[in-house]
């Protein structure tokens, strides 16, 4: 239970870490975050099918591959469910933009993207959480890994556009930490579901790598290729993931 207490606040905390590096660098270039961001996705990639979609498959016995689709497609509706159904919580920002409808505009638009990143957050963490039912720490630490890595990115694209809006420093902080708490509570969610019945594994893991699959598929890919750097990112995706893949080969 310890290390998956390290490993949840490990997962959250890596968006702290780049959200603090994003103050830092408040000027990131859309071609560089694309880059980096696109490394990560492909590093979570690796990290959903090596971690969460083959076990399924191994974990799911007669019915695996039946139970590893249904599992993949659930966690992708999840997620995209969510995506809807969540409310925009312009509140929160504490910047009065009425007399400036452009800014309120754009301040909707970073909300959205932020709002986009606590949703995702929660399956990634259930993610780093089920891996540790299978009994395998090397291979949970390794999707935990690849979870924390996109987060960095995460947490460094998403100051900038907040600041620019008006508002604050220490409120800006204080949304990204919440990001990263969501992952932490995922992450515990994710370890007890398992344990408390081992029967809902197979399952459990694919859903959790249908909700990775979908963030990447619909949000990452897409961002990565939104500002002509879109050849850099193939690259950098392809990077990560065979990076990911190296560590599998090395660990395993």
């Amino acid at each position: 239970m310890q290390i998956v207490l390290l490993t949840a606040l490990g997962v959250g905390g890596a968006t702290v870490v780049g959200s603090l590096l994003g103050f830092c660098f408040k000027k990131i270039s859309h071609k560089f975050s694309d880059i980096v961001l696109a490394f990560a996705a492909g590093v979570m990639l690796a990290a959903a099918m090596i971690g969460l979609v083959l076990p399924s498959l191994e974990y799911g016995g007669k019915y695996g591959i039946i139970i590893t689709i249904l599992g993949v497609f659930a966690g992708a509706f999840c997620v995209n469910i969510i995506d809807k159904l969540v409310p925009h919580l312009h509140k929160i920002t504490g910047v009065d933009n009425e007399s400036h409808p452009e800014n309120q505009e754009q301040l909707n638009k970073v909300l959205l993207f932020v709002i986009a990143i606590a949703i995702h957050n929660l399956p990634e963490g259930i993610a780093a959480g089920v891996g540790f039912g299978t009994g395998n720490t090397m291979e949970a630490m390794t999707i935990a890994l690849g979870i924390a890595l996109q987060n960095v990115p995460e947490g460094m694209v998403i100051i900038a556009p907040m600041l620019a809006t008006g508002m604050s420093a220490r409120r800006t902080f204080i949304i990204a930490l919440m990001t990263g708490v969501v992952e932490v509570l995922g992450t515990l969610l994710g370890y007890f579901a398992v344990s408390i019945s081992s029967a809902i594994l197979p399952f459990a893991l694919a859903f959790a790598g249908g909700t990775m699959l979908y963030v990447i598929s619909d949000e990452m890919i897409p961002e990565t290729h939104a500002h002509g750097a879109e050849q850099g990112a193939t690259y950098s995706l392809l990077a990560g993931f065979c990076l990911m893949l190296l560590f599998d080969a090395l660990l395993g």
